[in-house]
């Protein structure tokens, strides 16, 4: 449905995305995953037709975006990061205003406006001004003003910006319904949080270029280490032999610190009861154990040799 090849764009020597390329499908939420400065909101502009890529294209259903006017621009819808509304109206008069940017009037556009509200879960506070409304809220009505004239493909960039979890979550949902709806989204954000959540597959991007582009379990299978154990010792710590424990099979790493035994394994079911059993016959006595899951961060870490956060 969507589909951008080796996009790149420079502003003077500043190389703000390079060679950027991805794929959408309809009935998808793809996550767009990097730092703030990564190119995430440059590659979106690109694709929405907004700044013209000095090189690379975008397509919708296998046919280049070209210039302003392309038709095909109708079939996009952009949820920006900035909020794209005014505080003195009221929630449905800026959606009358953006009905009609898209052409939309009489009964189409009320029609429109009046599932937009619903979706987002606002048409109780339509005659309300956008001053009064919350961050959440406000967060809410711009989704809605991009969902007007039905567009088939969705580009959200970091559309959660500043809410609370409780209008996080709201919109999540209206996403996942959107995704049910057959819709194609790219979700463009910084919070591992959110594209492990939403996304079918997860591309991420760093310094404007793509390192990686995998469903979650592919990602994780990038790691040497995807499941790690963390054991809290009560004594016999000096005994320790982390090269024999490192040597039992299924074991990929063992680190002692602070009283704490870390064992990075493959597969938690098969190699916990192993390991606990190698600890009891060598008299290491464990006060509590826990397991830890690879995430995100983990794989953006192995990628780029540092945190997702700090970057």
């Amino acid at each position: 449905m969507l589909q951008a090849d080796a996009l790149k764009k420079s502003y003077g020597n500043l190389v703000a995305v390079d060679g950027v390329s991805l794929r959408a499908g309809a009935g998808e939420i793809i996550g767009l995953l990097g730092p703030n400065g990564a190119g995430k909101t440059t590659t979106v502009a690109m694709m929405a037709g907004l700044i013209p890529p000095d090189s690379g294209s975008v397509q919708i259903e296998g046919r280049p975006l070209a210039g302003d006017t392309d038709p095909n621009k109708r079939r996009i819808g952009l949820v920006p990061q900035e909020l794209a509304l005014f505080d003195e109206l009221t929630a449905g008069a800026n959606l009358e205003l953006f009905a009609a940017l898209y052409d939309l009037e009489g009964t189409a556009a009320k029609r429109a406006i009046g599932a937009a509200l619903d979706l987002v879960g606002l048409t109780d506070r339509a005659q309300e001004r956008v001053k009064n409304y919350s961050g959440g809220m406000k967060r809410r009505l711009n989704l809605a003003a991009a969902l007007l004239h039905d567009p088939q493909i969705l580009l959200l960039d970091e559309p959660t910006v500043g809410v609370d979890p409780q209008s996080r979550n709201a919109i999540f949902d209206n996403l996942e319904v959107l995704k049910h709806r057959g819709k194609t989204l790219l979700y463009t954000t910084h919070y591992m949080e959110e594209a492990e959540r939403l996304c079918d597959r997860v591309i991420i991007i760093d310094h404007g270029k793509v390192v990686a582009d995998d469903t979650l379990p592919g990602l994780y299978r990038l790691l040497p280490v995807t499941n790690l154990l963390a054991l809290e010792l009560a004594d016999g710590q000096d005994a320790l032999r982390l090269d024999e424990l490192q040597a039992l099979p299924g074991v990929r790493s063992a680190q002692l610190e602070g009283g704490t035994l870390r064992v990075g394994v493959q597969d938690l079911a098969t190699e916990t009861p192993r390991v606990l059993q190698w600890l009891v016959e060598r008299g290491h006595r464990y006060n509590h154990v826990a397991s830890e899951r690879a995430n995100l961060e983990t794989v953006f870490l192995a990628l780029t040799g540092r945190s997702l956060r700090d970057a």
